[in-house]
């Protein structure tokens, strides 16, 4: 009897400690910011932006009277820039290693294109963060694509955007860092071609236009199954792509075919997922303020 009564009384003591305990180690986080922190500690992010400045952004050949295809561009590039300052904002600068830059596939024959390029490859770590420079990323991302759209619509000389290419040779060493959180934002309006990077391996390609979706007969309701029975879709151009994320933004279907859309997003996301992106979304032209909050969401992970 006195042995159960002892355990008993044991047993009382024990979850009598192990409760002051919980309510110290509660008290201690509260008073204790840091401590709180180390669970919730935002990552670093590595945000890429792939311009496609190809003819598709010809304000002349390409008119939009609602908005212009390049405005758009000009509208994306700021929320972009305006979500990365927002998440640069959010953590204390001690814990800063976050990345934004802007690339191109093929480099633009202008110079003062690319020398504006290197001014947007922008770097904060916990040596070099103010709260004076993260508040002029938008503004300094702002100014600068606005001349480079500019000058790539003056000088006319459209010499297309290799995105495959891109994706084959350059986005693991561009795109990707370990430790990061890795955002690909590209901006074009879907469709794909280089004469640098075309061409076929049976029925997929480096490539898709408008003359092709059309040859395939991918114009009717039954177009997936199309694809899948044809093995239609573009060749993989890398492989294990699993640390990166990729938004698509801009798509622009060519008119007259009520499924080209449709099929070019197939084409993507398959694309996407053979190279195993962590995680791919694909957005239409849409008009800048309609994908404010979708940027912006994506980049803060809310």
């Amino acid at each position: 009897m006195n042995t159960k009564i002892s355990l008993l009384a044991l047993a009382i003591i024990t979850i009598i400690l192990a409760g002051c305990a919980n309510e110290t180690k509660k008290e201690n986080t509260q008073k204790n910011p840091v401590a709180h922190e180390a669970t919730n500690k935002k990552e670093n992010l590595n945000i890429s932006i792939l311009l496609d400045l190809s003819d598709r952004i010809d304000p002349i050949k390409n008119a939009n009277p609602s908005m212009e295809f390049y405005t758009r561009d000009l509208g994306y590039i700021e929320s972009i820039s305006k979500g990365f300052e927002k998440h640069l904002r959010s953590k204390p600068i001690r814990n800063d290693d976050d990345q934004i830059q802007i690339y191109f596939e093929p480099e633009p024959l202008n110079s003062e294109i690319n020398d504006l390029a290197k001014k947007l490859k922008l770097s904060f770590t916990r040596d070099n963060t103010t709260k004076e420079g993260i508040l002029k990323i938008s503004s300094q991302y702002h100014s600068a694509s606005n001349e480079i759209y500019n000058l790539a619509i003056k000088d006319k000389k459209y010499i297309g955007s290799d995105i495959w290419g891109f994706f084959k040779n350059k986005v693991g060493d561009y795109c990707i860092k370990p430790n990061h959180r890795n955002i690909l934002f590209i901006l074009t309006d879907g469709y794909m071609f280089h004469q640098d990077s075309k061409f076929r391996e049976g029925n997929r390609s480096s490539y898709l236009t408008p003359e092709l979706v059309k040859s395939l007969k991918l114009t009717t309701s039954d177009y997936r199954d199309l694809m899948q029975e044809n093995d239609y879709a573009f060749i993989k151009a890398n492989e294990n792509l699993d640390h990166l994320e990729v938004v698509v933004l801009g798509i622009n279907p060519a008119k007259g075919n009520p499924f080209e859309s449709d099929v070019i997003n197939e084409y993507w996301n398959i694309w996407l997922k053979e190279m195993k992106v962590k995680n791919a979304i694909i957005k239409p032209a849409d008009l800048p303020a309609n994908l404010d909050q979708v940027i912006q969401k994506i980049i803060l992970a809310k």
